[in-house]
This record gives structure tokens, C-alpha cells and sequence, in this order.
């Protein structure tokens, strides 16, 4: 939602909130990008404008960056369209390419920002293991071809909960002056609910993500379960609050928004 356009938008009579998902492989993110770059913000926006009768501007949960996918990204916006929330899916299906989906909808308090309202998220991030690929998860996992130690990326990860100083998983590029420091509630590792053992998923539930935050975490978990590095480097790492040490991000595609929670 363009901050000049804020107040005029709240004189609307009603805030709408959407929990959308998507395939993020054919977009450059999430967030509203000049033509003819594509995001899934402008698709978004310009369909629902069909569908409520007046120019839509969102707000949303996150930014997730080209080819990051969402299973709950939420995202409101100010309309004075009378459509039943019940009916709002649907409609949108009729409008909505088919990597863009509205799962439900409803109607919340003119104070309410999906953005700002939101108290935590869960990012999940899948690895298919092996030497085979996949067609049915080639968009939606890093294909990692080394064997991994699990029980050592289970332990590394568990070193990252609670309230810390996060910078060594921040990338240059985010918003200037951000605090690094949140608090990861939970940082597990299973056989992904899909595919099995095949392919394993990181689930991270945190109360605010630095950019990059996740696949970096993603990233030096992996070395661990290489053995490039140890559960202590991991620790070392962790406290050195040095992006520098960290390896390359890993891929965008295996990143989903799983959850927002408000």
C-alpha cells in the first residue's frame, strides 16, 4: 500500500484481509515491481480491482523475494466493494492466473496491517536429497546431491532458539537500521508431510526475519550436514554475528511462507 495513498484508502468503508498462496517460479517476488517486471502484488491488484470496482493498493506479510512460493501470505486492503467475503474466492479464482490462489477471506478492523499487525510467521524450506531429481519437486526444493547428516543439521538448528542477534544471516540490501535481534520460537528438521523421507524440510518459526534470513540459515545448516562445518563452527558463527562467514544463500525455490500469525 503506497504510503500517500494510506489515509485516503482507510476512508473506504471496508478492510479486507486475503490469505493467498503462490508459485513464486514465475514472478520477481512478491512485491509491486515497474513494467514489464511482474510480481504477484501487480497481478494481484489489478484482478481484485475487477472483482471490487476500485483501484486496489495491498499491503502484505512479507516480501518474498523472485521464485520464494506462500502457502499463507496475508495481504489486506481498503475497498468500498460490496462482494460477500464468502463469494471472494471464487471470484477471484475467475481472474487469478492458476499459480495465485485467495484461500479465504475476511473482513478486519481499519486498524489491522498485515504487515504491521503480524506478531510472527513460520518459513518452512525443502531440500530434495539424492541423486535422482524430481519433477514434482524441482520448483519447490533446493536438490542438494550430497548425503546429509541429519542428526547434526537437527542440533545446529536447535542452537538458534530464542531472543539473538541474528546479523550473521542478514543480507546486504534490507531495510537500513533494522534491529537484528528476534526471537526464533522453533527450528526444526523432518521428513517433508509430501514426499517423505526424499525430500527434508526446515521449518523456522520466528517473530521477525532479516533479509535473506532464512535461506542463510538454510545455507549453514546445509555445511553442517556436509561436515564443511562442525555444530560448534556453527555456534561460533552464530555469535560472531558475521554474514562474511556464512556460505552463499541457498536457492530461492525451496522457500515457502508457510504462516502469519497476528
Amino acid at each position: 500500500m503506497r504510503f500517500e495513498n494510506r489515509q485516503a484508502m482507510k476512508l473506504r468503508r471496508r478492510n479486507i484481509a486475503l490469505t493467498v498462496a503462490y508459485d513464486g517460479t514465475n514472478y520477481n517476488g512478491f512485491q509491486w515491481q515497474s513494467p514489464p517486471r511482474v510480481a504477484v502484488q501487480n497481478v494481484l491488484e489489478e484482478r481484485l480491482t475487477k472483482i471490487f470496482g476500485d483501484k486496489i493498493e495491498l499491503a502484505a506479510a512479507g516480501r518474498t523475494d523472485a521464485g520464494v512460493h506462500a502457502f499463507g501470505q496475508v495481504v489486506n486492503f481498503f475497498t468500498d466493494g460490496r462482494i460477500a467475503l464468502d463469494k471472494i474466492p471464487l471470484a477471484a479464482s475467475s481472474v487469478l492466473p492458476a499459480d495465485i490462489v485467495v484461500r479465504e477471506a475476511r473482513e478486519v478492523d481499519k486498524n489491522f496491517s498485515a504487515l504491521h499487525s503480524a506478531k510472527s510467521k513460520i518459513y518452512l524450506y525443502r531440500i530434495l536429497r539424492g541423486a535422482a531429481s524430481n519433477p514434482f519437486a524441482n520448483r519447490f526444493a533446493w536438490h542438494e546431491f550430497r548425503a546429509l547428516d541429519v542428526a547434526a543439521m537437527r542440533e545446529a538448528l536447535s542452537v538458534l532458539v530464542g531472543t539473538h542477534d541474528y546479523s550473521s544471516f542478514k543480507a546486504a540490501g534490507g531495510a537500513p537500521n533494522m534491529n537484528p535481534v528476534r526471537t526464533i520460537y522453533a527450528a526444526e528438521i523432518f521428513d517433508d508431510e509430501l514426499f517423505g523421507s526424499e525430500v527434508l524440510t526446515i521449518k523456522i518459526h520466528a517473530s521477525g526475519f532479516l533479509y535473506h534470513m532464512a535461506r542463510n540459515i538454510v545455507a549453514l545448516t546445509a555445511a553442517v550436514g556436509r561436515g564443511r562445518v562442525s555444530v560448534d563452527g556453527f555456534r561460533k558463527i552464530f555469535a560472531a554475528c558475521d554474514r562474511s562467514l556464512v556460505p552463499a544463500t541457498a536457492p530461492a525455490q525451496g522457500l515457502c511462507l508457510q504462516e502469519v500469525f497476528y
